[in-house]
């Protein structure tokens, strides 16, 4: 099974014009949140609309699954919280999204909301108490904000993760989680877009300008990762014992990019 990841769109229509062309290449595509961008001169509604036909049209090529991240929320919720209200509108387009959970084969991948307080933390801890009683061999996680004191969360001059999604990776020790939201992390010194916490990989592809987004390959069947950004490409052994990635010298059996 190969997944394409990226996260941190923001909005770049480039970018989703790539991921359409290259989506039918993967069994699932999979992007940890930040669709959508709230600097854009594009107002929201717009940009929903706009995202939600690109999301459409590549489900109708392979399996889509997303999160939300901050900068797509658009309602207050009934708790009085921030979240993305657009997400939850997908079942008609068949995209997995916050609070969802797809079974691909013995691979359970789980979708997280971007909480904004109080209640919006509670029904994660009530979403995995449920996903994890789902029958699966390896479990991935969608989360848009990495874990905190990681280098997948380091921004060059402190970290921006998440310590409630830390201790949820102490008790459930899912196989990977995915996410974004620190845009630098695999560019800068001490930053990294592969992190092993106990038995969890932590991936984020981090975020690049251009007409291709930074993003990962998941090879399950090779037990590989791929990233592919403008500083080349490296490659992680997921069962290798130093857990650091090495550059790709040669072009990979399948092409990564378009």
């Amino acid at each position: 099974m190969r997944i394409l990841v990226t996260s941190d769109l923001h909005y770049s229509l480039r970018q989703y014009d790539w991921l359409l062309s290259v989506a039918a290449g993967y069994d699932a595509v999979i992007l940890a949140g930040d669709l959508l961008d709230l600097g854009s001169v594009v107002e929201m509604r717009a940009q929903i609309v706009v995202v939600r036909t690109y999301l459409e049209q590549i489900r109708q090529q392979t399996r889509v699954i997303v999160c939300s991240g901050n900068h797509d929320l658009d309602i207050l919720d009934a708790a009085g919280e921030r979240s993305a209200g657009w997400m939850a509108r997908f079942d008609d387009i068949g995209v997995i999204s916050d609070g969802e959970s797809v079974a691909l084969g013995d691979l359970l991948i789980t979708a997280f909301k971007w909480w904004d307080g109080a209640e919006g933390k509670a029904a994660i801890a009530r979403q995995l108490a449920e996903a994890r009683d789902i029958p699966h061999r390896r479990w991935i996680w969608v989360y848009h904000a990495p874990p905190a004191d990681s280098p997948v969360s380091w921004n060059g001059r402190r970290h921006f993760g998440d310590r409630e999604l830390s201790a949820w990776i102490a008790d459930c020790a899912p196989d990977i989680v995915l996410s974004g939201h620190v845009h630098p992390s695999p560019f800068v010194g001490g930053g990294s877009w592969a992190d092993r916490i106990g038995a969890t990989w932590a991936f984020n592809p981090g975020q690049q300008p251009g007409a291709v987004p930074a993003h990962i390959v998941l090879d399950l069947d090779r037990g590989e990762a791929l990233w592919s950004s403008f500083e080349g490409m490296q490659r992680l052994a997921l069962d290798a014992p130093d857990h650091r990635p090495s550059p790709v010298t040669s072009a990979p059996d399948a092409p990564l990019t378009a």
